[in-house]
């Protein structure tokens, strides 16, 4: 070795080593990003209420997000734009003509009982938007049951007031179990995957929120390993156990109807509540996909997409324990019966 090598500043720093210009902000902004075809598309359908609703969604999120850490005297973290996702999510889960008021509601559970109760970003066992959302079904289960018939177009859908000359109709969820012909002759796969049917902003179109999706995944936000198994176990449990004559018919609706694309995209790929290696990731996704299905064919709801990912959040802990990479100089044998020694 040539030169003085005493004569360069080294510098000892603790972990992480590796370093990128990424950060929490840029990451949920990928997400709003990535969000936009759908909440654009539910706009064209649903009229302006679409929008309002995400914009007061967004906006009661973060500000209980303030208005918690002002009282308890902590950083405000509203710049990360976590909040705001988290409002936005909630709003494209629920109807749109939910009431702004039980928005608020359901954003100061996701916000103040779910995430920062538990210590703020990072530190929440289950997905804020999605608990959101249960716990306004929980409370407000009429009107958020209450979907719009896209038949109606936009006149009734006003932004304020009372939505009582509203036209409401099953969802294609609902009909998938109880009338499956019923729902192939209402609506055909093309309105389906574009997103002619009715539903939450968040379930209308599977075009759009695949769009989002591949956006998410070529940005390298999530990976592939989640929505993968996840839409794949729904599509494989599908076409073993089909409602109707038709078992790829059936798998083709049960895939782009309800709210999997955006759970499988948006939601089971939180950091915080998925797992860390990738074949963890890949038992979650199942996890999910069996559940969803089980809940759509066996439950009282007609969607199953919320619960099975709430319920999969709870085994994070054991899924990242039981597949946890061997540490690097650890020799796995040697370790294993070490412990069984210490037994």
């Amino acid at each position: 070795m040539t030169g003085d090598y005493k004569a360069l500043k080294l510098i000892a720093s603790s972990n992480p080593h590796i370093r990128n210009n990424e950060d929490t902000r840029s990451i949920m902004l990928d997400v709003i990003i990535a969000l936009c075809p759908a909440l654009a598309w539910s706009i064209y359908r649903f009229g302006f209420r679409a929008l309002a609703a995400a914009v007061v969604s967004a906006a009661s999120a973060m500000c209980w997000e303030w208005l918690y850490r002002k009282a308890l005297k902590k950083p405000q973290m509203l710049g990360d734009l976590s909040a705001a996702v988290t409002g936005l999510l909630l709003s494209m889960v629920c109807p749109v003509t939910l009431p702004y008021w039980m928005l608020v509601v359901g954003n100061f559970f996701a916000i103040v009982v779910v995430k920062q109760l538990y210590g703020g970003l990072g530190k929440n066992f289950m997905n804020p938007a999605l608990a959101g959302r249960a716990a306004l079904v929980a409370c407000y289960a009429s009107a958020m049951t209450s979907w719009i018939d896209p038949a109606a177009g936009w006149a009734p859908i006003s932004l304020i007031g009372k939505q009582a000359d509203v036209v409401t109709a099953a969802t294609p969820m609902a009909m998938i179990g109880e009338d499956f012909a019923g729902l192939t002759a209402t609506y055909d796969l093309r309105e389906m995957f574009i997103g002619f049917i009715g539903g939450s902003a968040g379930e209308i179109s599977s075009m759009m929120l695949l769009i989002g999706g591949v956006y998410l995944i070529l940005r390298k936000v999530i990976s592939w390993h989640i929505p993968v198994a996840y839409i794949g176990s729904v599509a494989l449990l599908s076409l073993l156990f089909p409602h109707g004559n038709d078992p790829v018919l059936y798998m083709l609706y049960s895939v782009f109807g309800g709210g999997l694309m955006l759970g499988a995209f948006f939601m089971a790929t939180d950091y915080v509540t998925s797992p860390a290696t990738k074949k963890g990731q890949l038992i979650f996704g199942v996890g999910c996909g069996l559940l969803t299905v089980f809940i759509r064919n066996f439950g009282s709801f007609p969607e199953g997409v919320c619960y099975s990912i709430l319920l999969m959040n709870c085994t994070v802990w054991i899924i990242d324990r039981h597949v946890k990479p061997t540490r690097f100089g650890v020799d796995k044998n040697a370790e294993k019966a070490k412990k069984e020694a210490a037994k």
